[in-house]
């Protein structure tokens, strides 16, 4: 550990009024393997100088946080799909997407735009020219002392990929604000929910479909409509709606007809709508889902279930935010619209947590009760009682203030499944909202079976394009069953949750587990892989001297840090300036 110098403080560290740490220290990533990050299990120095150049900006890596996706990252290296293939033994990256900074110096042309001493969240979802080049990924990340940032954070797709963050907001809250804006991301709208303008729709039906079907809004949005096996009935609809879009007609398709077809007219693309009238086969459901394309929705209206739970597949629910509307009919229309999709959880409702004892589960189950127009009844489930234990300590004493009930369940050893205990507490009628932060295809199948009437099914894990699960879309159009997926998340979102936090409606620090200096990173990213702890690891990389540690042996180490937080070992602004005092480098 350093010994303080007498010119430092924690009031002058917050202003940028203190030396930058020399050597710089810094943890690149050289390829596949925990093994690639770093040279020989430390970090390096690396060769920053401190002169920014006109559109650049000098920072200070105050804090950041290890997420699950910087340990895949690390399993597939150059590999990873925002990696694009790179060689980084040639040229490495740097893990650390989830950071909170301090401007220490500002580039001639951002004088006035920024100064010294403001402090700044990183929004890592960064794209140029609608390419991803997140940081932490093709962008060097923030496992380092301090860098320099200039036009590919700054002067992107989006404009500059940095929020503004208040002096009310700890150094790990901020960092935290990536991951939470991720969980506020799930309840936001991400699907399309109306036909696109301009689009290719294709409408399946059947020749001797009777029903009076309508097409009250929306048919005359695209500029191509593929027909296959439509009713009179439905020609009519067509005529007299979008009487200027390209008709095709193609009948009586099998399968190795769908992608054909797919291929013909989209480019293998897909379509950006597909409406199915009177659906009655889950294998040809399974068929033409996969011909939806990226944003697409398929449009089910019928009155009788399918023959059985097609197999959809659940990565492109989650990354290609493709949406499966319905409507027992007979307007067509009536299964679009944010009025019949909703996208947050059910006020008042019943919510279950599939994966419950993770950070992101804890943190979708507090999001939950800290929301005010949240659940009433939260149950998380896991398969790992000390997880459990660590979310209890968290989040049960929040939930007897919020007048919540929060239910936790292992449901490996429990007596009661985890399905009787939700109809049980349900009534019999199933859960209102079903979130799901495992990755692993039939675990997401199951969990859509707690769902009950309106309910929504949200897949946060990621999973790759291609993981299939069975799911029952009869309950998509019978009784309006919700089925979303979101993936990272926007500059919006993480500023929703920096102002939640100031206003007090949220605490992103709350799912702190353990804490570390620049020298534990490399460590970080190990627990991780072991699962160690069952909430966030938070690297300041200002600090030396401090091992990865969770935080209730903190407490224990070092006495005066631990009286300063909250009761359960939770982290506070006091328990930081206390850190920062002891570790600073």
């Amino acid at each position: 550990m350093s010994q303080p110098q007498s010119t430092w403080s924690v009031s002058a560290f917050r202003e940028g009024k203190t030396d930058l740490p020399q050597p710089n220290l810094g943890w690149n990533t050289y390829g596949k393997g925990v093994e690639n990050v770093g040279r020989d299990g430390h970090p390096e120095p690396m060769d920053e100088t401190q002169t920014p150049g006109p559109d650049q900006l000098l920072i200070r890596i105050d804090a950041v946080g290890l997420c699950f996706s910087d340990v895949k990252l690390v399993k597939q290296g150059g590999d990873h799909p925002k990696l694009y293939g790179r060689d980084l033994k040639i040229e490495p990256t740097r893990l650390g997407h989830e950071a909170s900074v301090t401007v220490i110096d500002v580039g001639s042309n951002l004088v006035g735009k920024y100064q010294k001493g403001q402090r700044l969240a990183i929004q890592p979802d960064i794209h140029v020219d609608g390419k991803s080049t997140a940081y932490g990924y093709t962008i060097p990340g923030g496992l380092i002392q301090y860098h320099l940032i200039g036009p590919e954070v700054l002067d992107a797709d989006d404009g500059a990929y940095v929020i503004p963050v208040s002096n009310e907001v700890g150094y790990a809250a901020a960092a935290l604000s990536e991951p939470w804006a991720c969980v506020e991301a799930a309840y936001t709208q991400r699907r399309r929910l109306s036909p696109a303008t301009g689009g290719v729709m294709w409408i399946i039906g059947k020749p001797d479909d009777t029903t009076e079907y309508e097409f009250s809004s929306g048919l005359e949005a695209p500029s191509t409509i593929v027909v296959s096996d439509v009713s009179s009935r439905v020609r009519d609809l067509i005529a007299r709606h979008n009487p200027t879009a390209e008709i095709v007609e193609r009948n009586g398709l099998s399968a190795d007809g769908y992608e054909t077809l797919a291929k013909e007219l989209t480019n293998g693309a897909g379509f950006d709508d597909i409406v199915v009238l009177d659906p009655r086969s889950a294998s040809q459901m399974e068929e033409i889902a996969k011909l939806i394309a990226f944003r697409g929705t398929m449009n089910l209206v019928g009155t009788t279930p399918l023959d059985g739970k097609p197999q959809l597949d659940v990565g492109r629910l989650h990354y290609h935010y493709t949406a499966y509307v319905g409507t027992t009919g007979p307007d067509i229309a009536a299964a679009y619209g944010e009025a019949r999709n909703r996208a947050d959880l059910l006020p008042g409702g019943t919510t279950v947590f599939v994966g419950a004892g993770g950070p992101m589960g804890q943190m979708h189950m507090q999001r939950a009760i800290e929301s005010e127009n949240g659940p009433n009844i939260i149950i998380g489930s896991d398969l790992d009682d000390g997880r459990l234990d660590v979310a209890r300590v968290m989040l049960a004493d929040l939930a007897k203030e919020r007048g919540k009930e929060l239910v936790l369940i292992n449901s490996s050893t429990s007596t009661e499944t985890l399905q009787e205990l939700v109809m049980r507490m349900t009534d019999g009628n199933g859960a209102d909202d079903v979130v799901v932060t495992v990755p692993v295809g039939p675990v997401m199948g199951e969990a859509a079976e707690l769902m009950g009437k309106n309910g929504m099914l949200v897949l946060f894990a990621g999973v790759a394009n291609g993981t299939m699960a069975p799911l029952n879309l009869s309950n998509v159009y019978l009784h309006n069953a919700q089925l979303t997926g979101t993936s990272g998340s926007s500059i919006e979102d993480q500023a929703m949750v920096l102002q939640k936090a100031v206003e007090g409606k949220l605490s992103p620090d709350r799912s702190l587990a353990a804490v570390g200096g620049i020298e534990a990173g490399r460590d970080g990213v190990q627990a991780m892989l072991e699962g160690r702890f069952a909430g966030k690891i938070m690297i300041f990389p200002q600090l030396t001297g401090l091992p990865l540690t969770g935080l209730a042996d903190l407490a224990k180490e070092h006495p005066d840090i631990g009286a300063a937080m909250a009761p359960g070992h939770l982290w506070t602004d006091a328990a930081e300036d206390l850190l920062l005092e002891k570790f600073r480098s």
